[in-house]
């Protein structure tokens, strides 16, 4: 004797997937338009076609970081720059009146980089190692000599703020010392 399925229990194989689907469809529907859940942003921004930033939430106010500008590679170099160009300058300020060859020369070590036959400029590697127990600034002369020991250039730089106890690398670049075989040596190193 064969037991026959009953019709109403084929119907429901069919059908609990597909009602189980359309619910699934719904819940995640409904969890994505719950805004006052824990961990939802309670400030929402839309960009209108005109791109124009609207907030949803107006009684909240912005916090500092989220109307940055956007900034180009090109911005970015050149913040960079001026940033490297403001610490050397307060280098050469602190090293104008230093006598001798200051008080942090131990602290510094300098050494040559590799060099292209091509590139234009001459690069050395300048090593901090800050033995205080405070961050300090340090300002760094570093003479490019030949093999005659003729200096060729002077490159000052500036570390700031090099954390106590660490070692942190800068660098000296020197357009005059492109091309030539020469030998980096630090001559005045100021901690202050």
């Amino acid at each position: 004797m064969s037991v026959k399925a009953h019709p109403l229990s084929r119907r429901a194989r069919v059908l609990v997937p597909a009602v189980a689907a359309a619910l699934l469809a719904a819940t995640t529907a409904a969890c994505d338009s719950d805004t006052t859940s824990e961990g939802t942003s309670s400030s929402v921004r839309t960009l209108t076609p005109d791109h124009s930033e609207h907030e949803e939430s107006p009684s909240e106010e912005q916090s500092p970081g989220t109307q940055q500008s956007p900034r180009t590679q090109q911005s970015f170099a050149a913040s960079v720059s001026a940033e490297t160009e403001r610490v050397r300058q307060e280098a050469v300020k602190r090293l104008e009146g230093v006598e001798g060859r200051g008080n942090a020369v131990a602290d510094v070590s300098v050494s040559g980089l590799p060099v292209a036959a091509a590139e234009e400029v001459r690069s050395a590697r300048v090593r901090v190692t800050n033995p205080t127990d405070e961050p300090a600034f340090y300002a760094v002369k570093v003479e490019f000599v030949d093999a005659e020991d003729k200096v060729l250039d002077t490159v000052v730089v500036g570390v700031e703020d090099a954390p106590p106890g660490r070692t942190v690398d800068a660098q000296a670049d020197s357009r005059k010392a492109a091309g030539v075989k020469t030998f980096p040596r630090v001559a005045q190193a100021e901690r202050g």
